[in-house]
């Protein structure tokens, strides 16, 4: 199976909790399937009919740290003007929050559009993830022929929340799948399981046949006489993870 392969690299980067407002602002460890549909549309230089799409994650970074930000909390002055026709008088306070950041994330995007390989070779829009002062570069961009194989391990990326009952790697998550923009921003969430540790295919429990399959990049660091696996998933397909054809 032919697909693109994008590699995106940036000095630092964040993926905000929704529910969050003020005070502390935790961060995913892995980019939520919205962001990366934003960051999509970002070198598309438009929005895209989601449906049919499928994408894959390799996401690492060396280093998780918090920060200091701060936010201004604007009220109107309660003192009295000289003259009516002055503009209102605004009064301000500093907030301080605590922010984490990933410092040298590195994203490894797979998606089932290799025609798709001019757009991220010269993007309409300022390449982000994250945040959008959070700069990232393409340092590549090539289209790769995936094969399916029975052993592969998997690390440092995205699985969908049934994988739970095959391997207790992994944390639990729920995170942003989609959000319509042209339905006033109406968000979607689904669980979702983020992995770091490595986890080898043999060390999986297969319920059925078909789940002893992986797309496997042959490209990619062979440990034990495995190649990277990889689990696509959609924003609004199914139950968000697809077994491509």
């Amino acid at each position: 199976m032919r697909v693109l392969r994008v590699v995106a690299e940036g000095p630092v980067t964040s993926f905000r909790y929704p529910h969050f407002m003020q005070g502390v602002q935790p961060t995913f460890e892995m980019p939520p399937p919205a962001t990366i549909y934003g960051h999509i549309c970002s070198a598309l230089g438009e929005w895209f009919e989601p449906a049919g799409v499928q994408f894959a994650i390799h996401f690492s970074y060396r280093k998780r740290f918090d920060d200091i930000e701060h936010t201004h909390v604007l009220t109107p002055s309660t003192g009295r003007l000289e003259s009516t026709r002055l503009p209102k008088v605004l009064e301000g306070t500093v907030q301080p929050f605590k922010r984490a950041l990933l410092f040298r994330p590195r994203l490894v995007l797979y998606l089932n559009k290799p025609e798709w390989a001019e757009h991220f070779l010269s993007p309409k829009y300022a390449v982000v993830l994250g945040r959008s002062q959070d700069l990232f570069t393409y340092t590549s961009v090539d289209v790769v022929d995936l094969v399916q194989s029975d052993r592969a391990y998997l690390e440092h990326t995205l699985l969908p929340y049934d994988y739970i009952r095959r391997t207790a790697k992994g944390v639990s998550v729920l995170m942003p799948r989609f959000i319509d923009y042209r339905n006033r921003r109406y968000p979607t969430f689904e669980r979702y399981i983020i992995l770091h540790r490595r986890v080898s295919s043999r060390d999986m429990v297969r319920y059925q046949e078909a789940e002893g399959l992986f797309w496997i990049d042959t490209s990619s660091p062979q440990i034990h006489n495995e190649h990277l696996g990889l689990v696509f998933h959609s924003w609004v397909d199914g139950n968000g993870a697809e077994q491509m054809a």
